[in-house]
């Protein structure tokens, strides 16, 4: 199946637009000639990621909560606004479930006065630590509701939850996405992502420090990779109804799976430094494995397939943290 081309221009509204991967899909979006309102709270977002569009007419910025409702006329709404990383989102646990929650509720409620689609960004936390692997969409997770990871976790199944119930009690057109393990530019040097943490280690000659014994395993999708199926997901339309002809969940990640200790080996081989691999106990609730089943998305979204290596996209990303000031 081919991708269908998107003719007219859209109005878009992209909540957490100032974040990692905001600021990359508002790019994309803009380059294809579509008009963007960003808002963020600018808790984890950067304005640095999202002002070469300041001068741009087709951009506009508002600084706002998402816990507090928003009222603006748009075609399409993607919901990425959260802490992502565990950092951040253990820093105020109640702020995260509120943004989780009451940040849905909001963006929902105005997909269902606008009568337009709405894209949630999900992710791969919503299995936990999984007893399924690698993790279909049909599986229902392993989390536990108490940890200090639930804030996020369970935040996550609970925004899912009340995409679902407004598409079947209220017919909202929904997207649903769960995201895995993602990286390259803009990520926060300081956010306590593996990837992001390995590299700044490396550069700052400290030792990379691997949790447990280092064979729990992650996979990793290169951050245009993912944009790619998040466009693509958005612009699937069923020409009968104009409705969407899947809401999801879906996967996207990518596949191939490394340990810990493989990373490590990657980043220390492309980065000349003295630092060395040191071991550190486990963190608590942290996943043993984690890699997706991506054959929805590869049947659904036209084929969608991630193209980006680990090592091409570890190269890019090293590249941009070299030109950073990382405290």
């Amino acid at each position: 199946m081919s991708q269908p081309e998107v003719n007219a221009s859209k109005r878009i509204l992209v909540t957490g637009g100032a974040g990692f991967l905001g600021s990359h899909l508002i790019d994309r979006l803009l380059a294809r000639g579509d008009s963007v309102i960003c808002v963020d709270n600018l808790y984890t977002g950067n304005e640095d990621n999202i002002r070469q569009h300041y001068s741009d007419v087709n951009f506009k910025f508002i600084k706002h909560d998402v816990i507090n409702p928003l009222n603006v006329s748009v075609d399409q709404i993607y919901n990425l606004a959260c802490p992502a990383s565990p950092v951040h989102y253990q820093h105020d646990p109640i702020q995260t479930l509120k943004t989780c929650v009451l940040g849905a509720i909001n963006m929902l409620e105005l997909a269902k006065k606008l009568k337009i689609p709405i894209f949630q960004a999900s992710t791969s936390e919503v299995y936990g630590d999984p007893l399924v692997h690698p993790q279909p969409e049909s599986y229902w997770g392993n989390v536990n509701p108490t940890g200090i990871r639930s804030c996020y976790d369970e935040g996550k199944r609970c925004a899912e939850t009340l995409f679902f119930d407004y598409h079947r009690q209220h017919g909202v057109d929904i997207r649903v996405a769960r995201i895995f393990n993602t990286y390259g530019p803009r990520m926060d040097p300081n956010d306590g992502r593996v990837v992001s943490n390995f590299i700044v280690q490396a550069l700052k000659e400290k030792d990379i420090t691997v949790y447990g014994d280092g064979l729990q395993t992650r996979s990793f999708c290169y951050v245009d990779d993912l944009i790619e199926g998040f466009v693509r997901f958005m612009d699937i339309i069923q020409p009968v109804s104009g409705r969407s002809e899947i809401c999801g969940p879906i996967n996207l990640g990518n596949p191939v799976e490394f340990t810990m200790i493989e990373l490590a080996e990657k980043v220390l081989a492309k980065i000349k430094t003295s630092s060395t691999i040191t071991k550190l106990p486990l963190p608590l609730d942290d996943p043993a494995k984690r890699r997706p089943d991506i054959s929805m998305a590869r049947q659904h979204l036209y084929g969608w397939d991630p193209k980006v290596s680990l090592t091409v996209g570890l190269e890019k990303t090293i590249t941009y943290f070299k030109k950073i000031e990382i405290n």
